[in-house]
């Protein structure tokens, strides 16, 4: 496989794992409401925008040896 190939694979995969991230997300929350959805809310954001930020570190690596 090239490297060009295998980066495109790569770049898709990271999509596959941000819409992930994002359906966690929503369902973590899902049925929630008043204090229990305020709390679970604050951590389900955390970890969303750590897991976005994960992968977007590897998307820029992914770019960086691509060029």
């Amino acid at each position: 496989m090239t490297t060009v190939a295998r980066d495109t694979k790569e770049l898709r995969e990271l999509d596959v794992g941000t819409q992930r991230a994002w359906t966690a997300y929503s369902e973590s929350l899902r049925g929630l409401s008043g204090t229990e959805y305020e709390l679970a809310e604050h951590e389900s954001w955390a970890e969303l925008q750590s897991e976005l930020r994960r992968l977007e570190r590897r998307r820029q690596s992914l770019n960086q040896t691509s060029a």
